[in-house]
């Protein structure tokens, strides 16, 4: 009787230990549709391409202006550059473009028997970028080399008449700062400041009306680019 008391206690034990292993949490892996990814970094590192357009507004240096005034007017042009994000917030890059440019002065200046203007027609510039990005955000500040197109003309029927037109690329450089925005990974927009500042050229040399004028032109403009 003493044996079959002991089984009857050992078999239930065992059964109350199987009863509750059963109640506690599988350790199995979780299924694959459970696991979800995280959320992708954003980086600014890459190649794009983009467009851009603003209104500018310049005077011509060493008294020059009063012979050609003060130009204003819409550019826009095309834009590609390289980012590198060297670091979580710290972002290196270079960047050029090309534009077409409506500034100019067409006024009738303030001189009996004389009127003149000038204008910027193209303007290419290849500079670096150095910024600050907040994930999606890139505060940056960008200088570098510039080359426009300037023409100028004059009308002069004083003493001894003269009339002139002359067209030159001018060397020079460009400085600025702006923000740009990544709408989405690939789509980002951008509003920035720039001067710039192209060399003196000597223009109607022999004549009465010589003069050495260089253009300095300040831009505010938008612009959005593709990332590849």
């Amino acid at each position: 009787m003493r044996k079959i008391l002991l089984a009857s206690v050992a078999f239930a034990t065992l059964a109350a230990g199987a009863a509750s292993a059963a109640d506690l949490p599988r350790r199995s892996a979780p299924r694959v549709d459970d696991y979800a990814a995280p959320a992708p970094v954003f980086t600014w590192t890459g190649f794009y391409l983009g467009l851009n357009a603003g209104y500018g507004w310049g005077s011509f240096t060493n008294g020059s202006e009063q012979l050609f005034g003060k130009p204003s007017g819409f550019a826009g042009g095309v834009t590609a550059g390289f980012n590198w994000q060297a670091a979580q917030s710290f972002v290196l890059g270079i960047e050029g473009e090309w534009d077409l440019s409506g500034i100019n002065n067409r006024s009738q200046l303030p001189f009996f028997g004389f009127n003149g203007g000038g204008k910027l027609t193209s303007l290419a510039t290849i500079r670096g970028r150095a910024g600050f990005a907040a994930d999606r955000a890139l505060i940056y500040l960008t200088g570098g080399l510039a080359m426009g197109s300037v023409s100028v003309n004059v009308n002069d029927w004083r003493a001894v008449p003269f009339f002139g037109n002359s067209s030159s690329f001018s060397a020079g450089w460009a400085l600025g700062g702006g923000l740009e925005y990544a709408f989405t990974d690939r789509i980002s927009g951008k509003a920035e400041y720039m001067f710039t500042s192209l060399g003196s050229k000597e223009v109607f040399a022999f004549s009465p009306d010589w003069v050495n004028t260089g253009l300095n032109v300040s831009q505010i403009r938008a612009g959005v680019n593709y990332h590849f």
